[in-house]
């Protein structure tokens, strides 16, 4: 049996050599040996040295296998490249396959490491332990500068703004942006990923980490710059950091501020805009477009945290002016027709506070012992509604329509209740 043990295709030189040792039997090995010469060694008086000797081989094989696939696996490994859409430079990629290999190899060497059959390939073993834990160290790092340059890019660089109100982090970011190119167009020369994060001498985790430093620092007084904005027009929180960069850099030009204002109001979705000005006539809704004029010019220069306080404040004093002065003419006009003549905000406020207020005055009537107050206030609910009903049959434009549909689902509560 213990001949037929040393037929497994496992057995190197080394472990002929180890059988020697154990058995104090000195044979030679070579193509010449016949099963007789192995026979007469009476190594089956040593059965159980062999068998260990040839599970250590199995087992050796089986690690050198794993190693030979992880080095014929990483020789050809390389990063991807996507391209930078300002800049148009080539940027490293890693792919999912990488990363899940990476992750894959790391647990092998783990294990073979903890192995008590690694002392042939200790070395070996240790040497890919080393490159690998270099390229995930590396690679976490170079794509935590590389989304972080990308995100500043365009800020510290791209905007005029910007650079004019953080200048030393400007300066910050240019040595930055040269130090991360020069890097880039290393890594770019040879892309395979452990050759190029395994560099002898090269430094290039502790320059990264020196760049994120820098980094942090760049986007911590980003951060704070707009933090101030954001406290003085607080409806900025409203916003991602990549629109309100948006909106400070453009905030000279109204018409382009504008295609934000859908984020920064629940309702104002355009501004009127007088031509070859930057002066705001009125507002107009998300939804519907309705339009309301300003009580009075806006003024939209300066500082757009300024110029959108004073839209705000525009919009409110509109409003309230409207809502004022649409109660002051309620009783003016029939309901059907009053409504029309103030948008739908003011519109449908009024007819609340007039609801209430009517209801109050049925109330001090019944008080007075007019009994039939209620009832009659009732029919006229009943009149108003169907007055309502009849338009909603006719030709409305969508905002008309809209109103009408709302007042008459509010009108219904509130003639169930004085019913």
């Amino acid at each position: 049996r213990a001949v037929t043990e040393l037929q497994n295709p496992a057995i190197r030189d080394r472990h002929w050599v180890e059988l020697m040792q154990t058995t104090q039997v000195k044979f030679s090995m070579d193509d010449s040996t016949t099963l007789k010469d192995l026979i007469d060694l009476n190594l089956h008086e040593y059965e159980e040295e062999v068998k260990n000797i040839v599970d250590k081989s199995v087992k050796e094989m089986a690690m050198e296998k794993q190693l030979r696939d992880i080095a014929a696996a990483w020789a050809t490994m390389e990063f991807g490249t996507e391209i930078h859409e300002r800049t148009s430079i080539k940027l490293l990629k890693a792919s999912e396959e990488m990363i899940e290999t990476l992750e894959d190899h790391q647990g092998q060497l783990q294990n073979m490491a903890s192995s008590k059959y690694i002392a042939f390939f200790e070395h070996e073993v240790r040497l890919w332990q080393n490159r690998l834990s270099n390229a995930d160290q590396i690679i976490g790092s170079w794509f935590e500068v590389q989304r972080k340059w990308q995100y500043l890019e365009s800020i510290f660089i791209g905007s005029e703004d910007i650079r004019s109100q953080l200048p030393e982090d400007s300066k910050r970011f240019d040595y930055i942006d040269k130090e991360f190119k020069a890097l880039l167009a290393q890594m770019n020369a040879d892309r395979n990923v452990v050759r190029s994060t395994n560099r002898s001498g090269s430094k290039l985790y502790e320059h990264l980490e020196m760049l994120l430093k820098m980094l942090l620092l760049c986007e911590k007084a980003l951060n704070d710059y707009l933090e101030t904005k954001r406290l003085a027009y607080p409806r900025f929180y409203f916003v991602s950091s990549a629109d309100l960069l948006d909106i400070l850099s453009n905030g000279n030009n109204p018409s382009l501020v504008a295609r934000h204002l859908t984020k920064l109001y629940d309702s104002m979705g355009k501004l009127n805009l007088i031509s070859g000005t930057k002066n705001a006539a009125g507002m107009v809704a998300k939804e519907l477009e309705e339009y309301v004029p300003f009580l009075e010019i806006c003024d939209c220069s300066g500082k757009v945290e300024v110029w959108l306080n004073r839209i705000t404040d525009k919009m409110r004093d509109t409003l309230r002016d409207q809502l004022k002065r649409s109660l002051t003419f309620y009783d003016h006009k029939p309901r059907h027709v009053w409504i029309f003549e103030w948008p739908a905000q003011p519109a449908l406020v009024g007819t609340q506070i007039m609801w209430t207020t009517e209801t109050n005055d049925a109330f001090a009537k019944v008080q007075q012992r007019y009994e039939n107050a209620l009832k009659d206030y009732n029919k006229k609910q009943v009149t108003q509604l169907n007055n309502l009903i009849i338009l909603l049959l006719g030709d409305l434009t969508a905002a008309e329509r809209q109103k009408i549909m709302t007042v008459c689902t509010i009108d219904v509560h509130s003639r169930d209740v004085v019913a």
